[in-house]
């Protein structure tokens, strides 16, 4: 005998309720699915920028005792003398005026670290931190001071040099500051970054910050997409001997250049051009420092953190107004065009 089931009319609007806010639902978890990829953190759309390791960085190789060697360098090293974090190696002294004590050594005591480890002591420094030969000594020194004061950090806050960065600005006196100031800001930026427009790069892996190379069975090319991939043109040299001859090219996506020329000179209508602060030939006006041929990793964090409100330094309200409307794509195509110029002479 067949059952029947009978519904009343308010068991019938139920139903219909019931079906309707499903779909309603649905509908809205839809909406919800493609803004939350449009609307997807400004740090993880610009991943290569940080260069994050997952995971745990691999250990150092161990020192063997074996003394290094670099063509034209007079001096050789262990890798404990390459790496010594107060006094590094300084493979080419005649590159550089004599460096201060706190370049040279650090500070010990301090827990200061020799600023010529990760910059070098030409102040070119690395993917993972900044080149800072050529700044003006104002801008360079109220850096420090915004890192002593908390008042700049990293928009993604997995980056693990900028915490060390800020400790050591905490602890260096002000002496410290205008020496290193003085000692950086004497020498002259030039050029240290080729940037390659291509539709594919060689296969890379992030590790302390950067983009290196990998080697036999995993090598091999693929896609850039949306990203800048920064890495040594030689590995053994940046990583193992701390070369501070040896440069680093830039992959960018190509038209990825003109398209950031165009947002530098015009703005594009979505924010001011930078030639009003940074000079007609972003050589740097005053304090405002020079654009030209800067690591594109670099510039991509700093307009980063200062759309995602991590710098608060005092001059940091005036960029906040000029990459309030820039897209991670606009962030990449810029800092591609800014690292392909020449520096200036």
């Amino acid at each position: 005998m067949a059952t029947t089931t009978h519904t009343t009319p308010l068991a019938h609007g139920r139903a219909a309720l019931a079906g309707s806010a499903w779909l309603v639902a649905a509908a809205f978890l839809s909406l919800l699915t493609a803004a939350g990829a449009s609307a997807q953190p400004l740090v993880d759309q610009l991943a290569w920028a940080y260069a994050i390791t997952p995971g745990q960085d691999p250990p150092a190789p161990a020192d063997d005792g074996t003394q290094r060697r670099l063509p034209g360098a007079e001096k050789t090293y262990t890798l404990d003398q390459i790496r010594h974090r107060f006094g590094p190696a300084d493979w080419f002294p005649g590159d550089h005026p004599k460096m201060p004590s706190v370049v040279a050594n650090g500070r010990e005591a301090a827990g200061i670290w020799a600023c010529s480890l990760c910059h070098y002591p030409n102040g070119k420094g690395r993917p993972e931190n900044a080149g800072v030969t050529g700044l003006p000594k104002e801008y360079f020194a109220q850096q420090l001071y915004d890192m002593k004061h908390g008042l700049r950090m990293s928009a993604d806050t997995r980056k693990p040099n900028t915490p060390r960065m800020i400790a050591f600005a905490a602890a260096m006196t002000d002496e410290e500051i205008q020496q290193a100031a003085e000692y950086f800001g004497a020498m002259k930026w030039t050029p240290w970054i080729e940037v390659v427009e291509t539709k594919t790069v060689p296969k890379t892996s992030p590790r302390g910050g950067m983009h290196l190379r990998l080697e036999g069975a995993e090598a091999g090319m693929e896609p850039i997409g949306k990203r800048i991939i920064e890495t040594p043109r030689s590995t053994e040299d940046t990583e193992l001997l701390r070369n501070p001859h040896s440069d680093f090219i830039a992959y960018v996506p190509v038209g990825a250049v003109a398209k950031g020329k165009s947002l530098a000179m015009t703005g594009d209508g979505r924010t001011t051009q930078c030639t009003v602060c940074h000079g007609e030939n972003l050589d740097g006006l005053g304090v405002v420092p020079s654009l030209r041929g800067r690591s594109p990793s670099y510039i991509a964090r700093q307009l980063a953190d200062l759309k995602q409100g991590t710098r608060h330094g005092p001059w940091a309200p005036l960029m906040v107004q000029v990459v309030q409307k820039l897209s991670a794509d606009d962030i990449l195509n810029l800092s591609a065009y800014l690292a392909s110029l020449s520096p200036a002479p």
